[in-house]
């Protein structure tokens, strides 16, 4: 009596000896790993650009503006130089030409890590001049604001100190 197998299949080997099924399955099994990174990735770091309260926000970002028309209304200019060697932001607060001896705060935010927001107070003399120890700063884009003491008034800029060794900030004329 024969078998009843087929002489074709008698000495064929068995799935996982041969390298096609292999290969074919390291594509799901790439995505099946990156599907995983991607989803540890988004549940430990945590977005910090997102705000919970849109409305709270929204009524900051009308107070900022009538801080910028206070600032237009005073006919502010600031300008400043970031000294890499000493260390520090020297420069100059005006009022319509003249300066403006009341001290107020400087504000660099960083683009992407708010731990590396920076906050200088700023003491000027008779003569609207000021410094400011302020350390190295990271070659990046940031954001500068410059405020009154009692946050009446505002000038906002970008500056990158790699490429701009002034940075200069005048309220615009409304």
């Amino acid at each position: 009596m024969q078998s009843a197998i087929h002489p074709l299949w008698r000495d064929a080997t068995p799935w996982y000896r041969h390298r096609w099924p292999w290969f074919l399955m390291i594509g799901p099994v790439l995505v099946l790993v990156a599907g995983a990174i991607t989803a540890w990735l988004a549940v430990s770091r945590p977005d910090a650009l997102v705000v919970g309260d849109y409305y709270k926000q929204g009524k900051a970002i009308n107070q900022d503006l009538r801080r910028d028309r206070v600032a237009s209304s005073l006919g502010l200019r600031f300008s400043a130089r970031h000294d890499v060697r000493a260390g520090r932001l020297e420069g100059r607060l005006e009022s319509h030409g003249k300066p403006v001896p009341a001290p107020f705060h400087i504000r660099l935010a960083h683009p992407t890590q708010p731990e590396k927001d920076l906050v200088l107070e700023a003491l000027p003399d008779a003569n609207g001049r000021f410094a400011a120890a302020l350390p190295v700063l990271e070659h990046t884009h940031w954001q500068v604001v410059v405020e009154g003491a009692a946050r009446d008034w505002r000038l906002a800029r970008s500056w990158s100190p790699a490429r701009q060794d002034v940075l200069a900030i005048a309220a615009d004329a409304r």
